[in-house]
C-alpha cells in the first residue's frame, strides 16, 4: 500500500492507491510533513482514471501541518471516488530573503480557475501563513475550517464569553486578533477583529485563503438605508456595490459577487428561528468612512442599486471569496441610520452594542452548526467556471 523509494526525505515517495483505507491518508500527511521539515517542498501527484480531459493533477505545498486535516478530508475523497494519490518531494524551499521567492508570489502567473486543492503555489501559501500569525497573534495551525468577521471588540468579548476556552493572541497590540473555538476535526470557529475598513478585509482574506476554510461569514455592523428599517434590524446580504476599490484592479466592479446561497439560506432559517427582524438585499460597500461629507454620487449609487445598507467591509471579503472560492455570506446589524437623522452617535451605540451583541453572534454561530452537521465535507463547491476553462465538461470533477 505504501512504497518509499529512497531512504531519504528527498527521494520518498509514499503512495496510497484508490479505495486505500484512512492510515493509509494519515501516512501520506505524514510523508509531506517530514519532507517540509527537512526543507523540501511537499507536492502532491493525483492520479484520477474517471477523468478524460484531465486524468492527472498534481500541485506543491508549504507547511502542510497548517492545512493537515483540510488535506486529509480532500485526499480521503479522491481515494474513494478513486484516485491515486502520490507524496514526494519536489524541490528545495525557497527562504523568505531569496530572489526567487519575490518572483513566485505574482498571482498574475497563476490561473484561479484551477483545482481548489493546489490553487496556490508554496512561496504564498508560506508567506501568507507567517502574516496570518504577524496580523492575528496566532499560529496558522489554530484557524478552524469556520470564520467569522467582525469590526467590534464587543463581539470578541461575547465570543470569548460562549467559549472561555478558546485560544487567543500570544502578545498584544496586534493588528487583527484572533479567536479559535478549537475542535479536534479543526472545524470549528475562528473569529477576527479586522477592524474598520476594506483595507484589513482585503489583507486577512488574502493570507486566509490558503487555508482553504469552508465558510467565510462577516458579522460587522452597518447604516441602514431604508425607512422601515430599525435599530437591531439584521440585514442579510443578496448582492454589493463595491465601492471599496480595493481589488478593482483584479476583480473588476463589473464582475457580479454574491454570497453563498446554501449559506444564506441557513443564515436566514436562523433569522427567522430566532424572531428577529431583517430585510434581504443589496449592500454598498465604501472605502470612505466619511462619506456622509460628499453626498452626491455615493446616494445616487445606493439609489441606483437599491440598497438597503451601507457599510465598510462586506463586499471586500465577499470579492475575495469570490476570486478564492472560499463559500461566504454577510450577516449585519443596522446600528444607524445615516438617512433618516439617526447618525451613530457615542453614547447611543454604546447602549445598542451591548443589547444585540450575543443575540447577533449566537445567530451566526448557529447557522455554522448547521452548515457542521449538514456539510461535512464542506458547502457543495458553487464555482461557476469560464467558457474557456479545461476543467469544464459533464464528467464528476473533484
Amino acid at each position: 500500500m505504501v512504497e518509499r523509494n529512497a531512504p531519504h526525505t528527498a527521494g520518498r515517495v509514499t503512495t496510497a492507491p484508490a479505495g486505500a483505507p484512512a492510515p493509509a491518508v494519515a501516512e501520506l500527511l505524514d510523508a509531506m510533513h517530514a519532507i517540509d521539515a527537512d526543507g523540501w517542498y511537499p507536492a502532491i501527484d493525483v492520479e484520477r482514471p474517471w477523468s478524460s480531459a484531465n486524468p492527472h493533477i498534481t500541485g506543491e505545498f508549504a507547511r502542510p501541518s497548517a492545512i493537515r486535516e483540510y488535506l486529509r478530508r480532500e485526499l480521503s475523497a479522491l481515494i474513494r471516488a478513486g484516485a491515486n494519490v502520490t507524496v514526494r518531494a519536489s524541490r528545495r524551499a525557497l527562504a523568505f530573503d531569496d530572489p526567487g521567492f519575490f518572483a513566485a508570489l505574482d498571482e498574475d502567473h497563476v490561473d484561479l480557475r484551477g483545482k481548489k486543492l493546489f490553487l496556490f503555489g508554496p512561496e504564498r501559501m508560506a508567506l501568507s501563513l507567517d502574516r496570518l500569525w504577524h496580523y492575528c497573534g496566532t499560529p496558522a495551525e489554530a484557524f478552524q475550517r469556520h470564520v467569522l468577521f467582525t469590526n467590534y471588540a464587543m463581539h470578541v468579548e461575547s465570543f470569548r464569553e460562549r467559549f472561555p476556552d478558546a485560544e487567543g493572541p500570544d502578545r498584544p497590540g496586534v493588528q487583527m486578533p484572533a479567536w479559535h473555538h478549537r475542535t479536534p476535526a479543526g472545524d470549528g470557529v475562528t473569529l477576527v477583529d479586522i477592524g474598520v475598513g476594506p483595507s484589513n478585509a482585503k489583507t486577512i482574506t488574502d493570507h486566509l485563503a490558503v487555508l482553504r476554510p469552508d465558510t467565510m461569514i462577516m458579522i460587522g455592523h452597518c447604516g441602514g438605508l431604508r425607512n422601515h428599517q430599525r435599530l437591531g434590524d439584521y440585514v442579510l446580504a443578496t448582492a454589493y456595490q463595491r465601492a471599496d476599490h480595493v481589488l478593482d484592479e483584479v476583480l473588476p466592479t463589473d464582475i457580479p459577487v454574491i454570497p453563498n446561497h446554501r449559506l444564506n439560506t441557513i443564515l436566514l432559517d436562523g433569522l427567522e428561528a430566532a424572531g428577529a427582524g431583517y430585510r434581504l438585499g443589496v449592500v454598498h460597500t465604501t472605502g470612505n468612512r466619511n462619506w456622509e461629507f460628499n453626498q452626491r454620487r455615493t446616494l445616487a449609487a445606493m439609489k441606483g442599486a437599491r440598497c438597503i445598507a451601507v457599510d465598510m467591509e462586506s463586499a471586500t471579503i465577499a470579492a475575495n471569496g469570490f476570486r478564492y472560492r472560499i463559500p461566504n455570506a454577510t450577516l449585519l446589524c443596522v446600528s444607524d441610520k445615516p438617512l433618516h437623522a439617526a447618525p451613530k452617535l457615542s453614547d447611543g451605540a454604546r447602549s445598542f452594542y451591548e443589547a444585540s451583541k450575543r443575540r447577533h453572534l449566537d445567530i451566526a454561530l448557529s447557522a455554522l452548526e448547521r452548515v457542521r452537521s449538514d456539510f461535512p465535507d464542506g458547502l457543495p463547491n458553487q464555482d461557476v467556471r469560464a467558457s474557456d476553462e479545461p476543467l469544464l465538461g459533464t464528467e464528476t470533477q473533484h
